[in-house]
Protein backbone atom coordinates (compact mmCIF):
# COMPACT_ATOMS: atom_id res chain seq x y z
CA UNK A 1 0.00 0.00 0.00
CA UNK A 2 2.87 2.60 0.86
CA UNK A 3 4.35 2.31 -2.62
CA UNK A 4 1.51 3.66 -4.74
CA UNK A 5 0.84 6.22 -1.80
CA UNK A 6 3.99 7.37 -2.61
CA UNK A 7 4.01 7.12 -5.85
CA UNK A 8 1.14 9.51 -6.07
CA UNK A 9 2.51 11.84 -3.91
CA UNK A 10 5.61 11.46 -5.91
CA UNK A 11 3.60 12.70 -9.16
CA UNK A 12 1.41 15.15 -7.64
CA UNK A 13 5.26 17.25 -6.46
CA UNK A 14 6.10 17.05 -9.99
CA UNK A 15 3.11 18.44 -11.51
CA UNK A 16 3.51 21.72 -9.28
CA UNK A 17 4.59 24.70 -11.16
CA UNK A 18 8.04 25.78 -10.92
CA UNK A 19 7.34 29.17 -9.20
CA UNK A 20 6.65 27.32 -6.23
CA UNK A 21 10.50 26.04 -5.44
CA UNK A 22 12.16 27.82 -3.24
CA UNK A 23 15.16 29.83 -5.02
CA UNK A 24 18.14 29.62 -2.45
CA UNK A 25 20.07 32.19 -4.38
CA UNK A 26 18.98 35.55 -5.54
CA UNK A 27 20.32 34.08 -9.34
CA UNK A 28 18.55 31.30 -9.32
CA UNK A 29 15.39 33.05 -8.40
CA UNK A 30 15.74 35.58 -11.44
CA UNK A 31 16.47 33.13 -14.06
CA UNK A 32 13.46 31.57 -13.29
CA UNK A 33 11.56 34.65 -12.97
CA UNK A 34 12.44 35.15 -16.94
CA UNK A 35 11.64 31.66 -17.88
CA UNK A 36 8.33 32.04 -16.46
CA UNK A 37 5.42 31.26 -18.49
CA UNK A 38 2.79 33.76 -17.12
CA UNK A 39 -0.02 31.64 -18.42
CA UNK A 40 0.63 29.34 -15.21
CA UNK A 41 -0.42 32.26 -12.58
CA UNK A 42 -3.23 31.56 -10.88
CA UNK A 43 -5.93 33.29 -11.83
CA UNK A 44 -7.00 34.77 -8.97
CA UNK A 45 -3.27 36.33 -8.53
CA UNK A 46 -2.55 39.70 -7.40
CA UNK A 47 0.12 39.91 -10.07
CA UNK A 48 1.28 37.54 -13.01
CA UNK A 49 4.40 37.34 -11.10
CA UNK A 50 3.09 36.44 -7.64
CA UNK A 51 5.04 33.68 -7.11
CA UNK A 52 7.94 35.27 -7.26
CA UNK A 53 6.95 38.12 -5.70
CA UNK A 54 7.50 38.98 -1.40
CA UNK A 55 4.12 38.97 0.91
CA UNK A 56 4.89 42.68 0.91
CA UNK A 57 4.64 42.97 -2.47
CA UNK A 58 1.66 40.60 -3.39
CA UNK A 59 0.14 42.56 -0.57
CA UNK A 60 0.39 45.90 -2.43
CA UNK A 61 -0.51 44.49 -5.48
CA UNK A 62 -3.89 42.99 -4.13
CA UNK A 63 -4.33 46.45 -2.49
CA UNK A 64 -4.48 48.28 -5.37
CA UNK A 65 -6.61 45.16 -7.39
CA UNK A 66 -8.97 46.01 -4.21
CA UNK A 67 -9.15 49.68 -4.98
CA UNK A 68 -9.39 49.72 -8.50
CA UNK A 69 -12.77 50.08 -10.32
CA UNK A 70 -13.74 46.96 -12.36
CA UNK A 71 -12.28 47.57 -16.07
CA UNK A 72 -9.81 50.28 -15.08
CA UNK A 73 -5.98 49.69 -14.93
CA UNK A 74 -4.46 49.62 -11.55
CA UNK A 75 -1.32 51.26 -10.99
CA UNK A 76 0.76 49.02 -12.52
CA UNK A 77 -0.53 49.37 -15.98
CA UNK A 78 2.75 47.42 -17.68
CA UNK A 79 4.68 44.66 -17.13
CA UNK A 80 7.39 45.34 -14.69
CA UNK A 81 9.22 42.17 -15.52
CA UNK A 82 9.90 43.58 -19.34
CA UNK A 83 9.44 46.96 -18.51
CA UNK A 84 6.98 47.96 -20.96
CA UNK A 85 3.52 46.48 -22.38
CA UNK A 86 5.03 44.54 -25.57
CA UNK A 87 7.43 42.55 -25.90
CA UNK A 88 9.99 40.02 -24.29
CA UNK A 89 13.31 39.95 -23.22
CA UNK A 90 16.18 38.66 -24.65
CA UNK A 91 19.76 38.04 -23.90
CA UNK A 92 18.91 38.11 -20.19
CA UNK A 93 22.49 39.21 -18.16
CA UNK A 94 21.77 38.62 -14.07
CA UNK A 95 24.18 40.65 -12.11
CA UNK A 96 26.37 39.67 -9.35
CA UNK A 97 24.06 40.39 -5.93
CA UNK A 98 24.88 42.57 -2.82
CA UNK A 99 23.91 40.35 -0.70
CA UNK A 100 23.55 42.11 2.88
CA UNK A 101 21.89 39.42 5.64
CA UNK A 102 18.39 39.03 4.03
CA UNK A 103 18.21 41.43 1.54
CA UNK A 104 20.00 41.48 -2.34
CA UNK A 105 20.16 43.80 -4.68
CA UNK A 106 20.79 42.93 -8.30
CA UNK A 107 20.94 44.16 -11.69
CA UNK A 108 19.58 42.86 -14.61
CA UNK A 109 19.57 43.57 -18.20
CA UNK A 110 18.27 42.13 -21.51
CA UNK A 111 16.44 43.73 -24.58
CA UNK A 112 13.25 44.66 -25.49
CA UNK A 113 13.22 46.72 -29.07
CA UNK A 114 16.28 48.62 -26.99
CA UNK A 115 18.27 47.78 -24.13
CA UNK A 116 16.81 47.80 -20.49
CA UNK A 117 18.56 47.73 -17.15
CA UNK A 118 16.13 46.66 -14.04
CA UNK A 119 17.41 47.12 -10.84
CA UNK A 120 15.36 44.15 -8.39
CA UNK A 121 15.30 44.28 -4.56
CA UNK A 122 15.22 40.91 -2.77
CA UNK A 123 13.88 39.59 0.75
CA UNK A 124 14.41 36.50 2.15
CA UNK A 125 11.46 34.72 2.95
CA UNK A 126 9.63 31.45 3.81
CA UNK A 127 13.48 30.09 3.44
CA UNK A 128 14.02 31.43 -0.14
CA UNK A 129 14.47 34.43 -1.96
CA UNK A 130 11.52 36.77 -3.03
CA UNK A 131 11.19 39.78 -5.68
CA UNK A 132 10.28 43.06 -3.19
CA UNK A 133 10.70 45.53 -5.89
CA UNK A 134 12.07 46.49 -9.34
CA UNK A 135 12.52 49.68 -10.31
CA UNK A 136 13.95 51.58 -13.72
CA UNK A 137 16.03 54.45 -13.15
CA UNK A 138 16.83 55.03 -17.01
CA UNK A 139 14.98 57.20 -19.46
CA UNK A 140 12.48 59.88 -19.09
CA UNK A 141 10.22 58.21 -16.59
CA UNK A 142 12.33 56.20 -14.09
CA UNK A 143 10.01 54.41 -11.38
CA UNK A 144 10.29 51.55 -9.01
CA UNK A 145 7.43 49.88 -7.63
CA UNK A 146 7.29 50.44 -4.76
CA UNK A 147 6.98 54.60 -5.82
CA UNK A 148 3.89 54.28 -8.01
CA UNK A 149 2.43 52.54 -5.33
CA UNK A 150 3.63 54.80 -2.59
CA UNK A 151 2.18 57.60 -5.09
CA UNK A 152 -1.25 56.32 -6.31
CA UNK A 153 -3.97 57.93 -5.12
CA UNK A 154 -2.28 61.42 -4.46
Amino acid sequence: MRLPALALLLSALAALPAAAETFRTPESLLQALYRYDTAETDADAPSLYSPFFSDQLNARFQADLDTTAEGDAGTIDFDPVISGNDGQATGVAVGQPIVIDDTAEVEVTFKNSEPVTLYYTLVREHGGWKVDDIANQQGEYPWSLSALFDGAGR
